[in-house]
């Protein structure tokens, strides 16, 4: 008797190194395809319809985006996310003081990282009413502070001019203790004989964090800008939690934003509210594509 290889046998022992990782990627490609391209797509889509969510859509065009731009809410949730995006990055730069601290080898080290990892592991919802209480007028620690210092007290959360600061300042806790882990996670892959060798030759203090420990914490920093990034231009938790947009809309943000066009009492205005859910994703691709072509042109040049 011959023996014979059957045509897909021979195929797959040809191919097998090419095809294997493909096999493997398979279900999260799949996975990646069905909830969050799919989405995407009909999201889009929805933004060109004027649409209740359960009735039949009606096309009209942009002129969803064309109200979006006559709308002043709009530009007031847009005002307040730049500012979110700004104050948000502070986070980073305080993660990574809070991990150089704590990677450290003193006595009770591992109490100081338990209190500093405790924000990252309760609820936004949590964050954000621990915070509203900090912030009351009558009994809260932050009012009766103010107080002391300048002799009245400040409703931050009731005032248009610091209600915005007021959450972010909230927001930056749990934000701080998530860039702090990635920090402490790069900290412990850092090579020791890099740093040994430039002690050698002088280099201590800020010129070893500068040319020795942070160029190899370059994972870690482009992981915390991104979620950092995305983490601001989505802040919906603890605006809706501790003034719902208010006072008078001042704190308003377009997470938020769409949610009240979208899904609340204001009217199921399912269009509208994507495209605003539209014009957000779109600014988190510009600063995420930004920090990616910038990434690529450092390991290129390295």
């Amino acid at each position: 008797m011959s023996n014979t290889v059957s045509p897909s046998s021979s195929f797959w022992k040809k191919n097998q190194q090419k095809l294997a990782p493909w096999l493997f990627l398979a279900p999260g490609i799949l996975m990646f395809v069905i909830y969050v391209l799919v989405p995407i797509v009909q999201s889009i889509w929805i933004s060109f319809h004027d649409w209740d969510g359960l009735g039949e859509k009606v096309w009209i065009g942009l002129g969803n985006y064309v109200e979006l731009l006559d709308d002043d809410t709009f530009y007031v949730a847009l005002k307040n996310n730049l500012i979110w995006l700004v104050l948000y990055l502070l986070s980073i730069p305080a993660g990574l003081a809070v991990a150089l601290f704590l990677n450290q080898t003193v006595t009770g080290i591992r109490l100081y990282k338990s209190l500093f990892f405790f924000p990252f592991v309760i609820s936004q919802v949590v964050v954000g009413l621990m915070f509203t209480w900090f912030y009351a007028p009558d009994f809260g620690l932050f009012s009766k502070l103010m107080e002391w210092v300048t002799g009245e007290q400040i409703a931050v959360l009731a005032d248009e001019r610091y209600v915005t600061y007021g959450i972010i300042v909230a927001g930056l806790w749990p934000q701080t203790a998530y860039c702090m882990i990635l920090y402490l996670t790069g900290l412990n892959t850092i090579n020791p004989e890099q740093v040994e060798a430039a002690r050698m030759d002088g280099a201590k203090g800020f010129r070893l964090l500068w040319n020795i420990i942070l160029p190899q914490l370059g994972p870690a920093t482009f992981i915390a800008m991104v979620v950092t990034v995305i983490g601001s231009l989505r802040s919906f938790d603890l605006v809706s939690v501790m003034t719902a947009g208010g006072p008078y809309g001042s704190s308003q943000v377009l997470s938020y934003f769409m949610y009240e066009q979208a899904l609340s009492e204001y009217g199921f205005r399912m269009g509208y509210g994507a495209a605003i859910a539209v014009v957000l994703f779109l600014i988190m691709m510009v600063f995420i594509s930004l920090f990616i072509v910038r990434m690529l042109r450092q390991e290129r040049s390295a």
